[in-house]
């Protein structure tokens, strides 16, 4: 589980990042090549989708870095031998007399 977890929380980076950067600072980007008057989406629509993809990446980017603290494999056999080892109560001082 932890690395489906791990796979998508990479692919959804790759995506976070490519929309990132079709993206321009000053409204280009992308959405200046959309610029013709016969296409179906105008240039608002396509800057609307790009802000709307980069959110809704990024929460999910954030949902899947909580839910892999969940579904990180841990080790309890370990954890229980350490727990056993250890001493009942604290430990006396020896006495050479």
């Amino acid at each position: 589980m932890y690395v489906f977890v791990s796979v998508l929380i990479l692919i959804v980076c790759v995506l976070l990042a490519l929309v990132v950067l079709v993206q321009n600072s000053k409204g280009g980007g992308l959405a200046s090549n959309f610029a013709g008057s016969s296409q179906i989406m105008s240039v608002r629509k396509t800057a609307d989708f790009l802000e709307k993809a980069t959110w809704t990446l990024a929460i999910l980017l954030l949902v899947l870095s909580l839910m892999s603290v969940f579904v990180i494999p841990r080790n309890n056999a370990q954890t229980q031998t350490q727990q056993t080892n250890q001493p009942a109560g604290p430990m006396q001082p020896m006495h050479n007399n």
